[in-house]
């Protein structure tokens, strides 16, 4: 409901000049004597146009209605506010006293109320906005960073702010409204999140120059079986471990030690201490470590990266958006640094384990 509480204070003059002005206008603003529900918008839009075009029948061509219509329109808001604004003759229309004190009113709630149909219409168009998005470690930290400056030059209005969460919180961040979208690792878990890979991401191992298996161009599973690794946190301690679960007791791939931190894991490798398992998307904090990355094959393993957004809660127009413009984005930055196989496009939606 639109009010007039917001409008500018009533102008010193009305004060002098009419006290029984004040009392009307005092009463519209408190909602006692005159329900707001009576002034409309069209009435304060014909007043404002007949003040600045001095007549009646300019400012009905510029509403599309009759002079008579407009005429009305005015009469409505005098009855409303409770005195004259205009002051009629045969050859023309000027603005009362009490009118020309009110007119600056009137022009400041249509301005605020254009300046909402700009703000509406922005957000309809996803042209502005809130975006918070969730991603572990890696990715807040290297290609949203990029694919948000790609998407603010298109969008000045949109605000997007990253999350850096760990992978076993991401779906449970979405699903709980923390916040509207995330970047990840595939997860099957969750409740009422959709998930949509956005590309793949080949498992390769990381060792220093030095390491015996450096001068390799691919190695096998089963060369692992003896190679101390390090794990990068909790998640790629499963995975590794998953990864080779079929395989025979004495050929399983089991890490030594598990630091929170990729980068840690790098710093390990370069010294020669061990070599570490991730997927090849880390591979844009290994240069300055000067590491060597080896494919794994028999089988090769495939870690997808994935969107994940609400499947139960609506979220808003320019999370939406940001949404759609991340899923050519992260595959377009995947290709570029070489980290990624064929981008894939389906959704699926995970739930909760039981």
């Amino acid at each position: 409901m639109l009010s007039l509480i917001d409008a500018p204070s009533v102008p010193a003059a009305l004060v002098r000049d009419n006290h029984s002005i004040l009392i009307s206008f005092q009463a519209l603003v408190d909602n006692r004597e005159m329900p707001l529900t009576r002034l409309t918008l069209r009435q304060l839009e014909a007043f404002v146009l007949v003040a600045d075009m001095r007549g009646f029948s300019a400012a009905a061509g510029r509403l599309g209605l009759s002079a008579q219509a407009v005429s009305q329109l005015v009469g409505e808001l005098e009855a409303t506010v409770g005195f004259r604004l205009l002051e009629r003759t045969t050859r023309r229309v000027e603005l009362s006293s009490a009118g020309r004190d009110y007119l600056a009113s009137a022009q400041s709630v249509l301005r605020h109320v254009q300046a909402a149909e700009m703000a509406a219409d922005d957000v309809r168009n996803r042209a502005s906005g809130l975006v918070r998005v969730g991603a572990p470690l890696v990715l807040a930290a290297t290609a949203l960073p990029q694919a948000i400056q790609h998407y603010v030059r298109q969008r000045p209005k949109v605000v997007v702010r990253i999350r850096d969460i760990s992978v076993d919180h991401l779906v449970d961040a979405v699903s709980s409204g923390d916040i509207d979208i995330a970047i990840g690792p595939d997860r099957a878990s969750g409740e009422g999140v959709e998930s949509q890979a956005v590309f793949d991401s080949p498992w390769v191992l990381w060792c220093s120059p030095k390491h015996p298996l450096a001068a390799r161009r691919r190695i096998r599973w089963s060369d692992l079986h003896s190679i101390p690794l390090v794990a990068a946190g909790r998640d790629h301690e499963i995975s590794v471990e998953r990864m080779r679960l079929s395989a025979p007791e004495d050929q399983r791939v089991v890490p030594v030690d598990v630091v929170d931190n990729i980068s840690t894991a790098f710093g390990i490798a370069a010294q020669g201490l061990a070599a570490t398992l991730a997927p090849a998307y880390v591979g844009v904090l290994a240069a300055p470590f000067g590491l060597v990355m080896l494919r794994v094959v028999a089988p090769e393993t495939v870690r997808k990266v994935c969107l994940y957004r609400p499947v139960d809660r609506s979220i808003s127009p320019a999370a939406q958006g940001f949404a759609e413009f991340l899923i050519g984005e992260l595959g377009a930055w995947a290709a570029s640094h070489g980290v990624a196989g064929r981008p894939v496009s389906r959704k699926r939606t995970v739930r909760k384990s039981a």
